[in-house]
């Protein structure tokens, strides 16, 4: 098959092969150095597997949108190669895109399990440990997602679901022995890895939207009967660029943060993103925001981010983000 028959859009091979090489080469070159004798490879080979990390997810949204390959059975089979890297096959691959494209069709945060409902029925040093833990900055909710996300396999599913769960949950636990036979070290360095994987997911998820959070008993449930228009969705979405000034530094998270340019044209490539963001948006900032003015937020509200629902507001001027408190357990990694 030719590249231009495997890639959907014409141009894509070179950005997509390079940065699906890229993944490759971090991610292992990553996991050699985690086992090597030195610190200072443990460190840089941490850093190179949350990234490949990283990219790996966001091609799990490509994929789920279908933008880099031209059948859709190719970019399934590789989004569930890139799910379980990450850690999230174990929920249906088929229930991450359901759950990510209702986010675009209804204009919601749609969730399928509402943490703060869960933590109210549990002990009170249940809260407090999670309060603690992300006090900490130990992103204690997705880890609550993700494991839920595998309970629920065992107590919702029925036969087929429980035998795919115990098929990904035997090859990545293989998966971590070999690592730990290696090198018994490396599964700590793994694991600060993948905790730096997530916060950099949920910093991005956490200020891309002032969205309504819709709690639903399942994917396919009918939304609330609201009008959410064009209008309330660009309005209600923000564009958390790494840099006004050096745009290049988007390509650390496959240019997700163009999240308005991606809305309005959910099958556009990420490597188009920033080109459909200037003729889309010009020069108009009204729903840019710089990472650099986030970072004040995140870390004054990370608590009340986890006990409070409410978003918070962008303002119009001055210190914008200040009022923005974000969201958190929205990762479009987590469906059940």
């Amino acid at each position: 098959m030719s590249q231009s028959a495997l890639f959907r859009y014409k141009g894509g091979a070179a950005p997509n092969i390079a940065a699906l090489a890229y993944l490759a080469v971090a991610y292992g070159a990553g996991l050699w150095l985690i086992t090597a004798p030195s610190l200072a490879a443990n460190l840089l080979g941490t850093l190179l597997v949350a990234h490949g990390l990283v990219i790996a997810a966001y091609f799990i949204h490509e994929f789920a949108h279908g933008s880099i390959f031209a059948k859709p059975a190719q970019n399934d089979a590789a989004g569930k190669v890139m799910a379980w890297l990450t850690g999230a096959c174990f929920a249906s691959y088929d229930g991450l895109k359901e759950k990510h494209l209702r986010h675009h069709a209804d204009r919601l945060d749609v969730v399928t399990f509402s943490y703060r409902d869960f933590l109210r029925r549990q002990p009170g040093w249940v809260t407090k440990l999670i309060l603690a833990l992300e006090w900490a900055y130990v992103p204690a909710v997705e880890l609550l997602m993700h494991g839920f996300v595998i309970a629920a396999q065992f107590t919702r599913g029925n036969a087929e679901r429980k035998r795919r769960a115990l098929i990904m949950l035997a090859s990545r636990l293989a998966f971590f022995a070999v690592l730990a036979s290696l090198a018994p070290k490396a599964l700590v360095f793994y694991v600060v890895a993948y905790m730096i994987f997530l916060h950099v997911l949920r910093f991005m998820d956490a200020f891309q939207h002032t969205y309504d959070v819709y709690e639903s008993k399942g994917l396919t449930a009918a939304p609330p009967e609201l009008v959410r228009d064009r209008a309330y969705e660009h309005a209600n979405t923000y564009s958390n660029v790494l840099s006004l000034s050096h745009p290049v530094l988007d390509l650390l998270t496959l240019n997700f943060a163009y999240h308005n340019a991606h809305h309005a044209r959910p099958a556009v490539p990420w490597y188009d993103l920033p080109s459909l963001h200037a003729k889309l948006y010009g020069q108009d900032r009204t729903q840019v925001l710089a990472a650099m003015s986030l970072f004040a937020t995140w870390h004054k509200n990370r608590l009340r981010r986890v006990t409070d629902p409410d978003y918070g507001f962008v303002a119009a001027s001055g210190n914008r983000a200040a009022q923005f408190v974000g969201a958190v357990g929205v990762s479009f990694l987590t469906a059940v």
